[in-house]
């Protein structure tokens, strides 16, 4: 019964200190429940999507050299096997060459692969192949074999066989071919990874035998036989049991293969880049997800403490009643549970909202299972988080206080015992030596041991970040309670224009209650560094999302062209009528051996790179983009060179270098001078590993040929699409042309693929809502659990524009201090951050991108709420004296 009393009084009398932990406990489960599910429904999407990017999910070969016989067991046992749907054969015949003569002249190409497929293959497997001219069945030229040939639909070539004469087939289509790296690959366990074939021809079974019969028969090391089949089985939600699951059955039907097949799972390779995705999804969920919860934990314990000296005081007058110990217990149990089951609702509430609103669905696409475990966990996070904060201290007063005690108003405040221990100290201590154990291995934190097809993630890694928050909270903590303690005439300083001629009585006020300023101040801190490191991360990631896709693809349109036609600069004053183009750079691609390895070698324009490919810092070292692109020009013969080849040929600037390149008339490589004068680590559409870049006149004049590989086209954001479309007619088949848009899709991970915009949304109005709610109603509950002092001040002759001053300078010090130190907590941490997540990042960021209108947006919803506040408690110091008494 005394329960009901109790919480019956709160909700008459102390509505603002039930409401406002109920808020606290909401913001906690609401924002547990929402990342928790989108973390779920993210991995569920990224095996989908993982599963749905594969156009072949198996490619099942028969062993080198197999007869008919050995062909029909494997398609047998591949047809038998359970789980696979479409199943179809697919051969591969190697070609000297294709020639055309057409107009009086006749082109020829090196060695190639004639495939022989179906006319439905590419419904069964979509996206192996796409259409350019022509049939979409029959005879088809792959387009960069056509561009070697100068051929066009309804054209004659002839196809080169081994040993039999020169067979004469009619063109019916020109196709490109997107998956042609799978497609292609070499077979088998150990097998390396090979570049596709230049030509391909593709053909109709028939057609293939007949080509391909003979040569089988005789040379069986020329043919090929493959069955391609489509994985049916269900996969589970997790990437890694998805792969667990796809790699174990490859095995599987490899086992019962006994020798005579081998399985490409094309499939698992999918997975096995999701799978470490999800870890990095996972390991966001931890950094970004976790302390926003204890940040409402700490809210909650905030709004509890800042009542305690109130709730002391009621619980002595409900003993001198007659309450007994159990009782007053009871009576704390009975406010948590209130608080809990009203704060749990509401946040499961506001995570349904959350996902109808922002993802289209309130359960944000996680199965039933997953959600209701993630509500069920954020329940009893939000049941733990009100406990500590409301029964754990009611039981601890009705247990240890007396009712004297408990009464008493007026005494020394003692500091806890972990500022005399130095905590704070020794906790940063502790984060700064992790920190720098965890760099040395590079912040690696998704681990794959070789051999072992399970990888995991390094959660040492996590120490360091989470001993830096509670070091630096305990350290805000200290600052705050030293300079109201000590400084006072620091203070006196910082409030005399809100609080004029009481400043000394005004800082003498806070001195006294420093410990309750503190932890305001604290609160206020934490949620802004919350706010400022999780919204930095954010549009760094996103930043250099687009930094990885213009790399990839060169610049906002490329303009690749086909190995056999010639194209010279001039070509670039084509592309730059065309409408939305704004610079155009062409890209000289060469071969180059240093030494005894052969590496690529790009010829560029020193002087307009930087601005058409919008080169990064981080893509150089020992200097910037454009102060490596000025060394470059300043000489002829100047290159740069990857990091790899620095240390593995132990080079240092100034170093004359001979390369050996191909001269374009001869086609036989000579040597030719170079000065190494600096440190590429990325380059746009160079390979990841060994390159070199160099100045694209004294490439063309030493070697005899200014050929352009690639053109690198610059177009307004929005413009690159409608661009490449109008790039393409004009080039036709005779070159590749790529837009953004399409590279963001293929080269964005998992983690971009499955709506990070739509988890930064989440995060960042949680941190909103935290840190107004930090700013305001911590503070206007501090200010109206005061109310006592305000009526007896009154009483004495104050006058409400002094009793203003009281609170006004109260509220200018958590604000001021609380923003000013959360700020420089929340570079720090968002700077370790993004260092310990390095991984997330492709290429790791050369500098932090600050999204300043949302920052302004935060400082303005905190200063608003304070100001409210504020306000609210002056007016009520304005109602008369005696009725502040009697409320009291």
């Amino acid at each position: 019964m005394i329960v009901f009393t109790w919480l019956s009084g709160l909700l008459r009398r102390r509505r603002g200190r039930l409401v406002a932990s109920t808020i606290g406990v909401a913001i906690a489960v609401g924002l547990l429940a929402t990342i928790g599910a989108f973390l779920s429904a993210s991995k569920s999407t990224m095996t989908e999507r993982a599963s749905k990017s594969v156009s072949t999910d198996w490619q099942v070969e028969v062993k080198p050299g197999g007869d008919a016989s050995v062909a029909a067991a494997v398609a047998d046992t591949v047809k038998e096997f359970p789980g696979l749907g479409r199943v179809t054969k697919v051969t591969f015949g190697q070609t000297t060459g294709f020639e055309l003569t057409k107009d009086g002249s006749t082109q020829t190409t090196g060695p190639g692969v004639v495939v022989g497929l179906p006319d439905s293959y590419n419904s069964s497997f979509p996206d192996t192949f796409r259409t350019l001219s022509g049939a979409d069945t029959g005879v088809r030229l792959a387009q960069q074999t056509a561009a070697n040939l100068h051929a066009s639909p309804g054209d004659m070539i002839k196809i080169g066989r081994n040993g039999e004469p020169p067979i004469e087939v009619q063109v019916d289509g020109i196709v490109d071919l997107p998956g042609a790296d799978s497609f292609f690959q070499k077979v088998g366990t150990t097998a390396q990874a090979t570049a596709p074939p230049d030509n391909v021809l593709i053909v109709a079974p028939t057609l293939w035998m007949t080509l391909y019969g003979p040569i089988a028969t005789t040379r069986p090391d020329l043919v090929t036989t493959q069955f391609h089949a489509d994985f049916t089985q269900h996969l589970p939600a997790d990437p890694s049991a998805a792969y667990g699951k796809v790699i174990g059955e490859a095995h599987n039907l490899e086992l019962k293969l006994a020798g005579t097949g081998l399985v490409a799972d094309n499939l698992g390779a999918e997975l096995a880049k999701a799978r470490s995705d999800a870890l990095y999804a996972q390991v966001l969920f931890l950094f970004l997800g976790v302390p926003g919860t204890i940040l409402a934990g700490l809210l909650t314990a905030t709004v509890s403490a800042s009542g305690a000296d109130r709730r002391r005081r009621d619980q002595a007058l409900l003993r001198t009643r007659g309450a007994t110990t159990r009782q007053l217990v009871e009576v704390g149990l009975g406010e948590t549970a209130f608080v809990t089951v009203v704060g749990a609702a509401a946040g499961l509430l506001v995570a349904f909202a959350i996902g109808a609103i922002s993802f289209g669905s309130a359960t944000f696409g996680a199965s039933a299972i997953s959600l209701g475990l993630w509500s069920i966990g954020a329940i009893a996070a939000g049941a733990i988080i009100s406990g500590l904060s409301i029964a754990w201290p009611a039981y601890r007063d009705a247990r240890q206080l007396t009712v004297a005690a408990a009464r008493r108003s007026v005494g020394r405040a003692q500091n806890p015992r972990w500022l005399r221990w130095r905590l704070d100290f020794i906790t940063l201590a502790l984060a700064a030596a992790v920190y720098w154990a965890t760099s040395r291995n590079g912040f690696r934190l998704v681990l794959a041991v070789e051999g072992i097809p399970q990888i995991s993630v390094n959660y040492w890694a996590f120490a360091a970040p989470a001993l830096a928050w509670i070091g630096g909270a305990l350290m805000l903590w200290r600052i705050a309670n030293t300079v109201l303690a000590r400084g006072q005439g620091v203070v006196k300083a910082f409030i005399r224009p809100l609080s004029g001629g009481l400043s000394g009585t005004v800082a003498a006020s806070m001195r006294r209650q420093r410990r309750l300023l503190a932890r305001g101040l604290t609160l206020v801190a934490l949620t802004t560094a919350f706010a400022a490191s999780t919204s930095v991360f954010n549009s760094t990631y996103k930043h250099q999302a687009e930094v990885d896709a213009v790399l990839s693809n060169g610049a906002m349109v490329s303009v690749v062209e086909s190995p056999g036609i010639v194209v010279d600069p001039s070509k670039a004053a084509e592309f730059r009528t065309i409408a939305g183009v704004r610079s155009v750079t062409s890209l000289q691609h060469r071969f180059a051996y240093v030494g005894a390895d052969l590496q690529d070698l790009y010829g560029v324009d020193a002087k307009t790179i930087v601005k058409s490919t919008k080169l990064q810092d981080a893509y150089f070292q020992g200097g910037t983009a454009k102060q490596l692109m000025a060394k470059l020009a300043a000489r002829p013969d100047a290159v740069l060179v990857s990091s790899e080849t620095v240390k593995d040929f132990q080079l240092s600037p100034g170093d004359l270098i001979k390369l050996r390149l191909q001269d374009g008339r001869t086609k036989q490589y000579e040597p030719v001078a170079f000065t190494y004068v600096g440190v590429a680590l990325e380059f746009p559409s160079a390979p990841r590993d060994s390159f070199l870049v160099a100045n694209a006149k004294y490439v063309a004049r030493m070697t005899r040929s200014n050929a352009i590989a690639r053109f690198l086209i610059d177009t307004a954001p929005g413009d690159s699409a409608s661009v490449a479309a109008r790039v393409q007619t004009l080039v036709g088949t005779d070159a590749l042309v790529s837009d953004i848009a399409l590279t963001r899709q293929k080269i964005g991970t998992d983690l971009t693929a499955v709506e990070l915009k739509g988890l930064t949304k989440v995060e960042l109005g949680f941190a909103l809502l935290l840190a107004a709610a930090a700013s305001g109603l911590v503070l206007w509950l501090g200010l109206s659990e005061r109310r006592r002092t305000f009526a007896i001040a009154s009483a004495l002759g104050a006058k409400p524009r002094q009793l203003g001053g009281f609170v006004w300078s109260e509220a200018a010090f958590v604000t001021v201090g609380g923003a000013l130190l959360g700020a420089l907590g929340g570079w720090i941490l968002t700077a370790m951050l993004v260092k310990i997540l390095t991984g997330v990042f492709d290429p790791a960021p050369s500098s932090l991108t600050v999204p300043w209108g949302y920052l302004s947006l935060v400082l303005a919803i905190a200063l608003a709420s304070v100001v409210i506040a504020a306000s609210t408690a002056v007016r009520a110091t304005r109602r008369p004296t005696i009725d502040m008494l009697r409320d009291l």
